[in-house]
């Protein structure tokens, strides 16, 4: 799959907060104290940033997340991106399948270093929709599969998921920011599978929405009580099996309501929509 940026591609500063979750604000301060980013001006005077300012501001975030202060980030950013060109060209196509080969290998194999560093570069290739429809859930579904057949054990399957899910809300911090509309996210009670929720909830933030996540578990009174509290423009429920989503149809009346998740296609609840094919591809669905 060939990335849909390239070097040459211009972003203003809106379009770059959005494709990266940071706001206008921090990425301007970013620019004038580190020299992380570095615009052009287009021909009406328009600073004009390319897909290497965002490979930087996605870089320093993973830095930031791991721990580093903002300058010692911002200088490990600028320094990967100071690569010669002929370093960086094999980065310019991702291939989905070699991706999710190599993200496995190192996942079953319970090297959670080896997985990191693997991610890692994946984010320095791809956008975050393919990350996430090309990589991490087709991988999650096929791994569950080899999990059901007696393939994987499930200690595999754990160790994945909760490395992956590390990975994944750490690119959800400060999801909750902007002034987009907003979306409520929840688990039922007794359910507990929320990646495939996280991914959905970042492939919203991708697109200007802001994030309040419950995560698994969560009783129904507790998420009509966030609901009443933030006035979301959706609220969604995720669900393996069908009856837990049940849980959802006295909110359904008075506010938009979806159900995701593989229990979405048999749950008994009218008067709700139906997220059931994969997150990025249902998040530009809602927001049509």
């Amino acid at each position: 799959m060939v990335l849909n940026m390239t070097d040459d591609a211009h972003l203003r500063i809106g379009e770059l907060s959005r494709r990266s979750g940071v706001g206008p604000e921090l990425l301007r301060a970013w620019e004038r104290r580190y020299g992380l980013l570095r615009p052009e001006r287009s021909a009406g005077g328009l600073r004009l940033y390319s897909a290497a300012d965002l490979a930087r501001v996605r870089a320093m975030q993973r830095h930031m997340t791991q721990g580093l202060a903002a300058r010692e980030a911002a200088a490990l950013a600028g320094q990967a991106a100071a690569e010669p060109a002929s370093q960086r060209a094999g980065l310019a196509v991702l291939d989905p399948e070699q991706a999710r080969g190599e993200l496995g290998d190192a996942l079953e194999a319970f090297d959670e270093p080896r997985a990191q560093g693997v991610f890692d570069e994946l984010l320095s290739m791809a956008t975050l929709d393919a990350l996430l429809s090309d990589v991490v859930m087709p991988y999650l579904h096929d791994l569950g599969d080899r999990w059901e057949r007696g393939e994987r054990s499930i200690a595999q399957e754990h160790f994945a998921s909760n490395v992956l899910r590390g990975r994944l809300l750490g690119l959800a911090r400060g999801w909750g920011r902007g002034a987009g509309p907003r979306a409520v996210l929840a688990c039922p009670e007794g359910e507990r599978h929320d990646l495939g929720l996280i991914a959905f909830g970042l492939a919203l933030r991708e697109r200007g929405w802001r994030i309040d996540y419950l995560g698994p578990d969560t009783p129904v009174d507790s998420l009509e009580e966030v609901a009443r509290r933030t006035d979301p423009s959706v609220v969604v429920l995720s669900a393996v099996r069908p009856e837990p989503l049940d849980q959802i149809g006295a909110l359904a009346p008075r506010r938009r309501v979806a159900i995701a998740g593989a229990g979405a296609r048999e749950a008994g609840v009218a008067g709700v929509e139906r997220l059931i094919d994969d997150p990025v591809t249902e998040a530009e669905r809602l927001i049509a």
